[in-house]
């Protein structure tokens, strides 16, 4: 069995929540039928979307740095339980001899011949990057994203989770998973990392799509491979 590696810390709980996902998703009977796991949680990397949107310092140099040290430290492969950290994931993998997940293609993947529409409930880097538009378009879907105003209710949403306030996210978050139903969303991408830390499965009257446990789902798959 693989070695799955973490690049993680973005944010912290985020990370937890995909080892804890990858446990969960292992056929394992004792301790020794689970993967290896290696994390490297670094907080220290620089906000993600305050990068994107002009007002913060790249985060490229910290982010490739954790890469390379859960490579060094034998990870076989590679995962990001970031969102908006996919927009470097060309830098990433080109930075490492390992193979890096993509979370926005697994997702599309999974979604593909199941719905026409979805909505995306994402950090404003996410979402300016237009890395889920792409990979959905590329399977034949169309994306609803949050209007301007509905957007920063979204960040607020996001921030609150990273400063563990999880009820007034959660409150915020129904609200505007509820909205995108509304507008025609067949399903809900959790597409924030902190976003299935508050927006579980029945919520909402359409599918929550837990981006996190699909990612830790494709970890177990791949890791498996020979």
């Amino acid at each position: 069995m693989k070695t799955i590696g973490i690049v993680g810390g973005m944010g912290p709980e985020a990370t937890c929540d995909l080892y804890l996902k990858i446990i969960r998703n292992t056929p394992a009977e004792k301790d020794q039928d689970h993967f290896r796991v290696i994390i490297d949680s670094n907080p220290k990397i620089p906000d993600r979307t305050a990068f994107i949107i002009g007002q913060g310092p790249d985060p490229r140099p910290i982010l490739i740095e954790t890469a390379r040290n859960a490579e060094r430290a034998g990870a076989s492969f590679l995962a990001m339980p970031c969102n908006t950290a996919h927009y470097f994931h060309e830098d990433v993998k080109e930075a490492v001899s390992i193979p890096v997940l993509h979370m926005m293609d697994e997702v599309a993947s999974y979604l593909k011949g199941k719905v026409d529409q979805v909505g995306i409930l994402a950090s404003a880097g996410t979402l300016r990057t237009g890395l889920y538009e792409k990979a959905l378009s590329a399977v034949g879907i169309t994306a609803i994203a949050p209007g301007e105003d509905d957007q920063k209710r979204v960040m607020e949403s996001i921030y609150l989770v990273k400063a563990g306030k999880l009820e007034p996210a959660r409150e915020i978050i129904l609200e505007q998973g509820k909205l995108l139903a509304d507008r025609g969303a067949q399903a809900v991408i959790a597409g924030c990392t902190e976003i299935p830390l508050i927006l579980k499965q029945g919520d909402l009257a359409v599918e929550v799509v837990d981006a996190t446990d699909i990612l830790a789902k494709a970890c177990v798959r791949f890791a498996c491979k020979d």
